[in-house]
């Protein structure tokens, strides 16, 4: 079989990466295969099936195949890193689809690198099949992500905090792996004629008609504006927002200490290293502003060669920064809520919903909307205290256009990935048994119908969830 690889990163980013092999798994074996991507990408699937347990786990290269790992820098919790880079991670190519779009190809936990810090490079079949689940049922929802084309078990325990757990290497396609720790990476080393050529080469890749620092920054920030309101709609917490996990493609990226928020609550935070709550669901915007203005930061020296003044103009980009998102996010909730146009007092609305909605579900309570256009269908059931929200629904029905049922259950899903079948779905595949994990993808990436086996919310006893990176 041959993916026909194309190499531009190497060609074309030298001093961005460093060339090495991934490690050999000892025993591979495929867990899952996303065959519908395989199509996509138009690829083989039959002979994928066939050949992906060694091609995706390091036993044996694909044809063509170029493994780099990555060059990048990144502010991780606030503190900046000059040096970070794919510890665990090979860029094997690029596949140019039948239609013309580029994916990067990559494996995550395939060993170490150069850039691995202490690190063993490797990853455990529960984080890399959380990351297949989660970022198909992404897919499934429309939002903007990488995407996992497979994931093999290796062969061999790696030890984790737990103790020995199997091991397993997913692969990963995205529109490019171009992150604004990229940028960063560069702008840290004063490399300003190859930082030039990484805004060249991402400007060719993902905003063809684009020009210059500040068209690349706009283009940027309109992307990701649109991405956390989507996450921010449907309760989604990513859980380690750095530099490093921004994708400039404006793809989801990087499923480590990531869920779905259920009772909603603006603090909630699910990583077990976000002690702080920098990266708690309501900070998520705020974020994106910080991001973004590192990412102005390492443009400084292509948006003006006077660096006051390019101080001057990049201040002014960062003070729309905030209009943009709300904008995006206001357009959302319409959405989500099937409003008619736009109204003076539709932020007020929404605000009030929000006030409403405290410690009921999320995702049912949206989902539950369609049933409410004509009374109050089986919303009081999620709510301790009842009088904010019947007082909200007349105002909200008054504000409903045409064909509202129809388009609220469009807009909101039934079901998502609940953390408590998440994770009952991964410690039965890492004890061998692969039927939850498939019964549950099969479910996720159907989001819009209904499945009470997956719609419910975690039972009480299950407790506060606390997520892992996986490292």
């Amino acid at each position: 079989m041959d993916f026909h690889f194309s190499h531009s990163w190497a060609r074309d980013l030298p001093g961005m990466y460093l060339r090495q092999a991934p490690d050999v798994a000892p025993a591979p074996r495929l867990l899952a295969l996303n065959q519908e991507l395989a199509e996509e990408l138009g690829l083989d699937a039959q002979a994928l099936q066939l050949g992906a347990a060694e091609w995706f786990s390091g036993a044996k290269l694909p044809p063509g195949a170029d493994p780099l790992a990555l060059a990048y820098a990144g502010h991780q919790f606030g503190g900046f890193s000059p040096v970070l880079g794919d510890g665990r991670a090979h860029l094997l190519g690029e596949i140019v689809t039948p239609q013309g779009a580029r994916f990067d190809v990559q494996l995550k936990g395939s060993g170490r690198t150069g850039f691995s810090r202490g690190g063993d490079g490797k990853a455990a079949i529960g984080p890399m099949l959380r990351e297949y689940l989660i970022s198909e049922a992404m897919q499934a929802l429309g939002v903007p992500t990488t995407r996992a084309l497979a994931v093999v078990a290796t062969g061999e325990d790696i030890l984790r905090q737990e103790g020995p757990v199997p091991g397993a290497v997913l692969a990963r396609i995205a529109a490019s792996h171009i992150r604004v720790g990229s940028f960063q990476f560069l702008a840290a080393r004063g490399e300003v004629d190859k930082l030039r050529d990484l805004m060249d080469y991402t400007l060719e890749r993902h905003f063809p008609g684009v020009s210059g620092a500040l068209g690349l920054f706009d283009a940027v920030a309109a992307r990701q504006a649109k991405l956390i309101a989507q996450w921010m709609g449907l309760g989604f917490i990513h859980g380690v927002m750095n530099t490093d996990n921004m994708a400039l493609s404006g793809e989801t990226i990087d499923y480590g200490p990531c869920a779905f928020m259920e009772g909603y609550a603006p603090g909630t935070v699910f990583s077990s290293i976000d002690r702080q709550g920098r990266y708690a669901y309501a900070n998520q915007p705020l974020i994106l502003g910080w991001n973004l203005a590192r990412l102005l930061e390492a443009l400084l020296p292509l948006i003006d060669p006077d660096s006051d003044k390019a101080v001057e103009i990049a201040n002014a980009r960062l003070d729309g920064i905030s209009a943009l998102y709300e904008a995006a996010w206001a357009a959302e909730m319409r959405r989500k809520l099937a409003l008619e146009g736009e109204e003076p007092g539709d932020a007020a609305l929404v605000a009030d919903l929000l006030s409403a909605m405290t410690g009921a579900d999320w995702t049912l309570t949206f989902h539950r909307l369609a049933g409410a256009v004509e009374g109050e269908g089986l919303l009081r059931p999620l709510f301790e205290n009842f009088t904010a929200m019947q007082a909200w629904l007349p105002r909200w029905r008054a504000r409903l256009g045409r064909d509202a049922v129809q388009r609220l259950r469009a807009a909101n899903p039934a079901v998502i990935p609940r953390n408590h079948q998440v994770e009952a779905a991964l410690h039965a595949a890492t004890g061998g048994d692969l039927r939850p994990f498939h019964a549950l993808l099969a479910a996720v990436t159907q989001p819009f119908v209904e499945d009470e086996r997956y719609m419910l919310p975690a039972p009480s006893s299950f407790g506060r969830y606390v997520t892992f990176c996986g490292t």
